[in-house]
Formats: C-alpha cells, sequence, structure tokens
C-alpha cells in the first residue's frame, strides 16, 4: 500500500477457489475511498460467469482485467487465484473502451475510437503523450494482437502503450478479457489513462542476437505458420542451424533459442509455439515470407529484471504501482533454472501486479518473451 497527497494505491490477493470468497478477500484488502479504478488478473480456472458478477457487485468503480496463466504480486509469482491493485487520486481518470469483434477492427476504427476519447477527456483536449498512456488486454489466442495495437498506435498520436495478451494456465482453449461483469473472447479492452501523475511505459528481455541468420521463404501468415526457412524445411532448418537432431525440437529448445527481429534500432523477440508434423513451425507472434530473423541467445534473466527496475526507480522514483505484462515463457524458464525464490524476493521490493501472457505488447509492436508494463508515481 502506498498513500501520500496525490496518488493512494492498494495492492492486493486471494487465491481461495470460491468466486466469492476470492472477490470478498480482495475487495478488503484493497478497498479505499473514492476508487478511480481497480485493475485485476486472474486465474480462467475460476468460473468466469459468476466471477465477473460478482467483481461488478463487490467494487462500485470501473474495472480492467483478465485471465492468465499466472498472477504476480508484491509477493512474488502465483497461480490459480486473483490479483488487484485500487488507485484513487483526484490527478487520474480512467476511460475503457471495448473492442469487439477484433478482426473487424482497423485504422478507420482506431481513428473512430480516437475522436470519440478525445471528447471524454477531462485534463487536456487532445491525446498528449505527457499526459496520457494505454493499457491493452486483448484475447490471447485471437491472433489478432498486430493488427489491433498497430492501429491503435497509429491512430492515437504516438501515445505510449503496452499490455499483454490473456491467458488460460496453459490450456490454449479460451482467454478473456474483463468488460462491465463479464469475460469475453475475441475481444481487446483498451484503456486510456488521463493523468497529470509522473510515468513511464517499459520493456525488457534478456534475449541477445546471435550471428545466425534466418530467412523465411514460405508463411502463412493468418496462422502464424512457417513452412520454409533458408528454402528448407523450416523445423529442419532451424534445428540445423542449432546444431541439433530435430526431434529434440520442443518447448525447452524453444524458449532457449527464440528468433529476434530487428525494426529500426530495436530488437524484438518472436517465439516458437511448436514444430508441426508436416515440418513447419509454429510462432507466438506475426511472421511473413521474406523476414530475415536472427536466433537469439538467452543472458541472465534475474539481472535483467534488477537493472530494470533500477531504471525504472530512476524514472519514477516515487513508484506507487508497477503493472507487469510478463510472458509465461519467462515464468516458465524461471521455473526451470530454479530461479523462483530469487526472482519472487526481487518483486516483494516494489509494488507490482501483473500477470504471466500469452503475449506482449509495446507501443505498436507485439511480442514475445518480454516484461512489458507501465509504472505509476505519485
Amino acid at each position: 500500500m502506498t498513500n501520500n497527497d496525490r496518488l493512494n494505491t492498494r495492492i492486493g490477493s486471494s487465491t481461495m477457489k470460491d468466486e466469492k470468497a476470492a472477490v470478498h478477500e480482495l475487495f478488503n484488502k484493497i478497498n479505499q475511498d473514492d476508487i478511480e479504478v481497480v485493475i485485476f488478473f486472474c486465474s480462467s480456472k475460476y468460473n468466469l460467469d459468476l466471477l465477473g458478477k460478482e467483481l461488478k457487485r463487490t467494487f462500485p468503480c470501473t474495472l480492467v482485467g483478465c485471465t492468465t496463466a499466472g498472477e504476480i504480486s508484491s509477493a512474488g509469482y502465483q497461480d490459480e487465484g486473483i490479483v488487484g491493485a485500487s488507485l484513487s487520486s483526484r490527478e487520474l481518470k480512467v476511460l475503457p473502451h471495448l473492442i469487439t469483434p477484433l478482426k473487424n477492427f482497423d485504422l478507420s476504427e482506431a481513428q473512430q475510437l480516437a475522436l470519440k476519447v478525445q471528447k471524454e477527456l477531462v485534463f487536456s483536449d487532445r491525446l498528449m503523450k505527457e499526459k496520457i498512456f494505454g493499457f491493452l488486454l486483448i484475447d490471447g489466442l485471437s491472433i489478432q494482437e498486430e493488427q489491433i495495437i498497430a492501429s491503435l498506435h497509429n491512430q492515437f498520436e504516438g501515445i505510449s502503450i503496452a499490455g499483454g495478451s490473456a491467458g488460460d494456465d496453459l490450456n490454449f482453449a479460451a482467454t478473456k478479457v474483463y468488460y462491465d461483469g463479464r469475460f469475453l473472447s475475441d475481444a481487446a479492452v483498451i484503456t486510456l489513462f488521463e493523468t497529470t501523475l509522473p510515468f513511464y511505459v517499459f520493456q525488457t528481455q534478456h534475449f541477445r542476437p546471435t550471428g545466425k541468420k534466418l530467412v523465411i521463404t514460405e508463411a502463412d501468415p493468418a496462422r502464424r505458420i512457417v513452412m520454409e526457412i533458408n528454402a528448407e524445411p523450416a523445423a529442419q532448418e532451424y534445428a540445423d542451424t542449432l546444431g541439433i537432431p530435430v526431434s529434440e525440437l520442443g518447448p525447452a529448445v524453444f524458449s532457449k533459442y527464440p528468433v529476434m527481429l530487428r525494426l529500426g534500432d530495436k530488437w524484438y523477440v518472436r517465439s516458437i509455439q511448436k514444430a508441426n508434423k508436416d515440418g513447419s513451425l509454429s510462432f507466438y507472434c506475426a511472421i511473413d515470407k521474406g523476414l530475415v530473423l536472427t536466433i537469439a541467445e538467452g543472458h541472465d534473466i534475474v539481472s535483467d529484471l534488477k537493472h530494470e527496475l533500477d531504471e525504472i526507480s530512476q524514472k519514477v522514483p516515487n513508484a506507487s504501482l508497477i503493472l507487469g505484462c510478463d510472458c509465461i515463457l519467462r515464468k516458465l524458464e524461471i521455473v526451470e533454472k530454479g530461479l523462483m525464490k530469487e526472482m519472487d524476493d526481487i518483486l516483494s521490493s516494489v509494488n507490482i501486479i501483473g500477470f504471466s501472457t500469452y503475449g506482449e505488447q509495446f507501443n505498436s509492436c507485439h511480442v514475445n518473451q518480454t516484461l512489458t508494463g507501465i509504472v505509476i508515481g505519485g
């Protein structure tokens, strides 16, 4: 909990399995006077119809949230529960907008939404980078993230946007975002935070490019499937580049050696989901014929997080809340390497809530194996 003259924040969590009990415990931990917004992230294993109704009934304010592949709070990583934070400030206005169906959302729709948002602003008369940031939560199985984030960033006058793709506890069956008492698939919620408080939008990942290049020579972008790399069957060429048998390809290899794409002067991770029986590769992110990818190599994920938190403390010295969208592949790596206690200790030192995602958004890009987020100061 942080309290000051400008922003009051309360953070809480529950791992109770009963929907009403979980919401009641969360409410008791984060309730305060004059709540502007409650941001929450919850397991998909709850009865979401009951949970949605109970959240709306219990909290008399705007709620923003989605289902997860695990939650994050100031106690660290957790599974099969709910985490949340309440924010109260005279310097904060929150404007959530539902986008559904996703496939119909394009530049024209984004322009109309931007015009609508401008009419709702309180502290300014236009979309100003200094006073507004966006927080995007989107169906993590929609395969529409690239289209949505690119359209929003293009039409929202370049304001900073961060967000994450909803998860479903690694079932890959249905991922949902919350809006007005309901959990919805084929949907996204873009929430504009208009504020005179300090804030900082960030992204970090612990991978670096190697010298091993891959050129996509045949792909199905609509399904995020690559059939050929360097004019050879994709899975075989990827395995050959790593110097391993194709039979060894699996989550452990893919999480250790994702690929990277250079956009301008920055590198972004593109993660492989699986090797298919026909020799193709399925990706978590947009992919297309002609792209030149580079095999990535991981560095110390713990040191990377510490460095990013140091950077955050310099950008926003009095951070009241960090919203974190953390790729599920990062968590799997942390578990595999036995780093969970060390990471939990680091997270317990800051005021954070977040979730394990099926993808992350940062400004105009959809990425993987990345931590994106927003810091709000008091």
